[in-house]
């Protein structure tokens, strides 16, 4: 059946895009010592996560002391991760072995509800040296 109601849910991580390499992933528009040789457009990422009640009582007592928020900080970090290879996927359904232009966004959907969203350029590159 179906989850009861105050149970949480553990989020298992997004998988590792292995077949991916991950050095060819890049914020900026080109890749030093490659050719871009075909562009597929946008891929993206999206994922959409909350704040468990456990974990706000945690963060809240962080907070109380001050500084960093590591529950906060984790969660956060695991969005953009899951949201990272979930865009590395989508590259690799469509034949690129490159993303170029690489940006996160975040948007809060609904209180400690926040959409985590990567996305950039997907295409295919060659080394300058063939």
């Amino acid at each position: 059946m179906g989850q009861e109601y105050g149970q949480t849910q553990q989020v298992q991580p997004i998988p590792r895009a292995t077949n991916f390499d991950h050095a060819l992933v890049t914020s900026a528009f080109t890749l030093p010592e490659h050719t871009i040789v075909r562009n597929y457009g946008l891929v993206r990422g999206i994922i959409v996560r909350s704040r468990s009640v456990i974990g706000s009582i945690g963060a809240g007592f962080q907070q109380l002391v001050g500084g960093n928020i590591s529950l906060y900080t984790q969660l956060c970090e695991r969005a953009r991760t899951d949201a990272y290879e979930l865009m590395i996927q989508h590259a690799s359904q469509v034949g690129a072995n490159a993303i170029i232009g690489v940006r996160y966004d975040a948007t809060e959907i609904t209180s400690g509800v926040t959409e985590v969203l990567c996305y950039g350029t997907a295409v295919t590159v060659v080394p300058n040296n063939q």
